[in-house]
């Protein structure tokens, strides 16, 4: 184990085995059950089958990559998971402005300064 593994705080490996579990359930529960994820979008329409599952496969792989991280204990992984998290969120809180979301825009905000704060610790012993 290096010694970039070892201090690695165990609570930032907690959490971002919490994380994975959430992107994988958020990913299983848009395949079989996108109703309950989407409730404002008409899904018999043409196409958007196709987009949620391009949704999921997203969430997939970015639970995936924090669950692989999480297990090796790796700053690096975590970080470049972290980075796209904090882009992502980004991405939802002007999503949530152009949609007049104000959950998604408090949401989104909250999830920046997580994945921030997550970003600073990990590095922070560099």
């Amino acid at each position: 184990m290096t010694e970039a593994q070892k201090s690695l705080p165990k609570w930032v490996l907690i959490v971002s085995g919490l994380f994975a579990l959430l992107e994988l359930m958020v990913s299983v529960s848009l395949c079989l059950s996108p109703q309950s994820v989407v409730d404002t979008v008409d899904l018999s329409a043409k196409g958007v089958y196709y987009i949620i599952y391009m949704w999921a496969a997203r969430q997939f792989a970015l639970g995936s990559i924090f669950a692989f991280a999480t297990f090796k204990r790796s700053a690096p992984m975590l970080t470049i998971a972290y980075i796209f998290f904090l882009v992502m969120f980004i991405g939802d809180f002007f999503i949530g402005i152009s949609q007049k979301e104000n959950a998604l825009v408090i949401s989104a905000l909250v999830m920046c300064v997580i994945s921030s704060a997550l970003l600073f610790v990990i590095n922070k012993r560099r």
